[in-house]
């Protein structure tokens, strides 16, 4: 019994200890809410959240000069994290396109683009064509990064992808460029240019 006792007043103490050492789920040890920072939004290619350690990402690679350049405009860009959004971007847009999703479209393309991909989902349309589908993304690489004199930093992304047209398979590569200004507070890139080697 002195055992059982003395073993339940052991395990009391280490519990108290996590408890003060860790804090709970809630809050922080001296009993104030933690410092969270606010999940990012659902965008393709959002920018990253801050970065409160302070290191500085690693710029290597063709575009590495112009990466250092947009990251001295913004600490809070990383090429790696950007990338990963990009992915998804590429993946959500193609979707998009194949389905006549006009209305996402708008929002994350620029005028111009978005009036060549709206052209052609009219034509699509008109002659009941099928719509390429994005089978498999295959590699995704940035290729060029710069900052113009106004602050609109500019990422190009060379992607290939495979694409499935009714029974046909056929590979694709292609340079999207995404672009966002460095002076705003919205966090979103929107893609500014498409290229085809």
């Amino acid at each position: 019994m002195i055992e059982l006792l003395l073993l339940t007043a052991i395990a009391v103490f280490v519990g108290w200890r996590l408890y003060t050492t860790l804090g709970s789920d809630s809050g922080s040890p001296d009993g104030r809410p933690r410092n969270q920072q606010p999940s990012s939004p659902a965008t393709p290619a959002s920018q990253p959240r801050e970065n409160p350690a302070g290191l500085r990402p690693a710029f290597t690679g063709p575009a590495a000069s112009g990466l250092e350049t947009i990251h001295a405009a913004d600490p809070s860009f990383n090429p790696k994290e950007f990338l990963t959004g990009a992915r998804g971007a590429y993946e959500m847009l193609v979707k998009a396109f194949a389905d006549g999703d006009r209305e996402t479209l708008k929002r994350w393309l620029d005028t111009d683009v978005y009036e060549a991909w709206d052209a052609a989902i009219a034509e699509r349309e008109k002659t009941g064509s099928e719509a390429p589908q994005l089978l498999r993304l295959r590699q995704s690489e940035i290729d060029a990064a710069d900052l113009d004199e106004q602050g609109a930093a500019r990422v190009t992304v060379r992607f290939e992808a495979e694409l499935g047209i009714g029974d046909m398979t056929r590979g694709s590569e292609e340079y999207w460029t995404f672009m966002r200004d460095t002076g705003s507070d919205d966090p979103n890139w929107i893609l500014d240019d498409v290229d085809t080697p």
